[in-house]
């Protein structure tokens, strides 16, 4: 994967996939995480809702990626 800032959005798809290519159900990643099963849904169907250090975990523990962050970017109104 190139080197370039990520959405929100972009997280949710990170940790659903790498959570399924390492053949983890939600249960399994719920349990893994210390989390209910709903937070893991939420997690990877909801990125209006606050779960990014879940998503960033998930991510972590089911890929060969750190996500290094957060970045914000200033920009002349």
């Amino acid at each position: 994967m190139p080197k370039t800032s990520l959405t929100e959005k972009d997280l949710v798809a990170l940790a659903k996939r790498f959570r399924k290519q390492a053949d983890k159900t939600r249960a399994q990643a719920a349990r893994e995480m210390k989390v209910s099963q709903t937070s893991i849904f939420n997690a990877e169907e909801a990125p209006e809702q606050g779960l990014t250090k879940l998503r960033v975990r998930m991510i972590e523990t089911y890929s060969p990626f750190k996500v290094i962050g957060p970045v914000f970017y200033l920009k002349r109104k």
